[in-house]
């Protein structure tokens, strides 16, 4: 399991997910909240030698936004997870 996995808190708890994608000249930046649904390890499609049933693995938060929609995040090392404190 990668390391910021670990830190993910239960179901439940309301976060602010911050993820970027860096481009060549630019980052793209996109910022989600919601309620956590599920936090866990899934494998793709993709095939990766010396990896678990030999299959790449991606850390994904499920998360339900305020209006009920649900999102599925895949966590990499440009993801920041921050608790949101009720008001």
């Amino acid at each position: 399991m990668m390391a910021f996995l670990t830190n993910i808190h239960a179901p439940g708890t309301r976060v602010r997910v911050t993820q970027q994608t860096p481009l060549r000249d630019r980052t793209w930046t996109n910022i989600v909240e919601g309620l956590i649904q599920r936090s866990r390890q899934a494998k793709t499609g993709s095939w990766f030698a010396h990896a678990k049933d030999d299959q790449l693995w991606l850390d994904r938060l499920e998360l339900q936004l305020d209006d009920g929609e649900i999102v599925v995040l895949n966590l990499d090392q440009y993801s920041v997870v921050e608790v949101i404190e009720p008001a």
